[in-house]
């Protein structure tokens, strides 16, 4: 028999329910679930930043939280919550751990992050000190993005500075020469897992037919044969160009009182398969870190008040010319690859989810369903339309269309909304341009990812010929042509999408700067109440070897 009390909490069951879906949010119970797509790093430390990726999160945290071996991190330890990103400093934890976002009644997938104080260092003489081996590698053939698995020994129970090499493609190679190189990058979401015994890693953009190594600090392994299948098209890395280049930013301090500290982000040029050497050859003052997340992280403390400090910074960097090929009928779309799941998504540069841009791609690309031929038609229309000019244009990509003009800048950032908004994966590109007798000027340009080719190159503002007049640059019969598919050596790119750095101290005063050489969010970031004025230089080419 059912009492009144049962038929209370009967009743009141589904009041209960729908005020749990209130107070987690309004979606929380109709959206999906949170989805992890990956860390950074894999292997951490306590009170190190975990950056974490994927969507879904929520705009803001409110009631959500990530658990880390089922450990809820304090709140002073959450740096930034978005809908794609979550910043926040590591709790202490055991050798590995699970982790995990919870939103709502909402609970994402997991994902394995490895303590790096609990690993074990191999002793001096032991089997530590061998050359990594390579036992086997599954499958031994695939295509490019799909992600392989190396099984061996020695390969370090964390990755550092090592990574796994696959032959890459170039142009007319010489009789009897050594095979050029591709390196795994980490921007390409390329390492899954790095253990002592085994390597998760994904095929790298520009990896053709031929062999892997792995290299470490203990020497190199044997070459291992690794085959590139379906690629429906050739990419050719031709022309190769040396650069060093160097840039300096000057800092006047005002008021200064103690203690206070001030931080310093330098852009390195990134690494990318056209450009798969950078070395930081010199600097002015020693750095904070030599590499954190493709910057060069610089930090002074308590300086005088009413000074002026300089920093300079000098690299060597090869840029190669790209030159694509693509059999269009070949393309096969998967899915599956981390790139189209993050450089699908909308930001604030890049408003692909907004109704007008929707619009304006469905009407331009039609009922075509090639990745590659969509991204096309967009490139076609934005180059035809007539509004794209070398002058500096304000605004972003929603007044660019409002306007029908705009600069490089914002053409590159017009493409990739476009074609994310038609369900390519795209990001903008940014650096400087070199001209004929070595000046440099900053520049904008894009590129697109297609299933089992890798990264595609183009230049909307180039395609159209809009150069300076007063900027030497070696004219083409075939602008329009050539910057669709195809790149020459005198871009140097210093960000691929947009650099999402996290800030060094939680009450830290953060400067960023728009329509730069880089795209990143943060440039400098000052706590103590230190004011100053910071004077970032151009980019100087100093030498340009054939």
């Amino acid at each position: 028999m059912t009492t009144s009390n049962d038929k209370i909490r009967i009743a009141t069951g589904p009041v209960i329910f729908l005020v749990l879906c209130i107070s987690g949010g309004v979606t929380a119970c109709g959206a999906p679930p949170p989805h992890i797509v990956s860390i950074n790093p894999r292997i951490g430390a306590p009170g190190e930043i975990l950056t974490i990726l994927g969507k879904n999160f929520g705009e803001a945290q409110d009631k959500s939280y990530v658990t880390i071996a089922q450990i809820l991190p304090t709140m002073s330890s959450y740096i930034d919550w978005t809908d794609t990103k979550i910043s926040l400093r590591l709790p202490e934890f055991g050798e590995s751990a699970l982790i995990y976002i919870q939103r709502g009644n909402k609970k994402s997938n997991p994902v394995l992050i490895s303590n790096r104080t609990t690993m074990p260092q191999p002793a001096p003489g032991s089997d530590g000190d061998k050359k990594p081996r390579i036992l086997s590698v599954e499958p031994n053939a695939a295509v490019i993005g799909a992600l392989i698995i190396i099984q061996g020994s020695n390969f370090g129970s964390s990755r550092g500075t090592s990574g796994v090499f696959f032959t890459r493609e170039e142009a007319s190679p010489l009789p009897g020469a050594d095979p050029s190189w591709m390196e795994v990058f980490d921007t390409n979401f390329g390492y899954e897992l790095w253990s002592d015994q085994e390597i998760q890693v994904r095929v790298p953009d520009g990896a053709v037919r031929g062999n892997l190594e792995i290299r470490t600090s203990r020497g190199n392994s044997e070459p291992f044969f690794f085959n590139i299948t379906d690629k429906p098209g050739t990419k050719i890395f031709e022309d190769k160009q040396t650069y060093t280049l160097s840039y300096t930013v000057g800092i006047r301090t005002r008021e200064a009182p103690t203690p206070h500290s001030l931080y310093l982000w330098f852009p390195r040029p990134v690494l990318s398969s056209s450009q798969p050497l950078v070395q930081l050859l010199s600097w002015s003052r020693v750095p904070f870190m030599e590499n954190y997340r493709e910057t060069v992280l610089f930090k002074f403390n308590d300086l005088v008040p009413y000074t002026t400090t300089e920093t300079t910074l000098s690299f060597r960097l090869e840029v190669y010319a790209v030159t694509t090929n693509i059999r269009e009928a070949l393309i096969k779309e998967s899915g599956t690859f981390p790139v189209e799941t993050v450089y699908t998504l909308p930001g604030p540069l890049i408003p692909s989810d907004h109704t007008l841009i929707k619009s304006h791609t469905s009407t331009i690309i039609g009922r075509e369903r090639n990745p590659y031929l969509k991204a096309r038609k967009i490139y076609d229309w934005l180059i035809t339309q007539g509004g794209i000019r070398w002058e500096p244009v304000t605004g972003g990509v929603l007044e660019a269309l409002d306007r029908k003009r705009t600069d490089p800048y914002g053409a590159a950032l017009f493409f990739c909304a476009m074609a994310r908004a038609g369900g390519i994966p795209a990001l903008p590109v940014s650096g400087v341009l070199i001209g004929q007798s070595q000046e440099v000027i900053r520049h904008y340009w894009a590129e697109f990812w297609i299933d089992g080719f890798g990264w595609i190159p183009l230049d909307p503002a180039l395609g159209t010929g809009a150069i300076p007049a007063d900027f030497a640059f070696a004219p083409r019969q075939d602008w329009a042509a050539y910057y669709f598919g195809n790149m020459d050596n005198r871009h140097i790119a210093f960000s691929r999408g947009e650099r999402v750095l996290s800030q060094m101290e939680v009450r830290g005063k953060t400067v960023a700067r728009e329509q730069d050489f880089a795209l990143q969010n943060i440039w400098e970031e000052s706590s103590g109440g230190i004011t100053y004025d910071s004077q970032w230089g151009d980019v100087i080419i100093t030498r340009i070897e054939e």
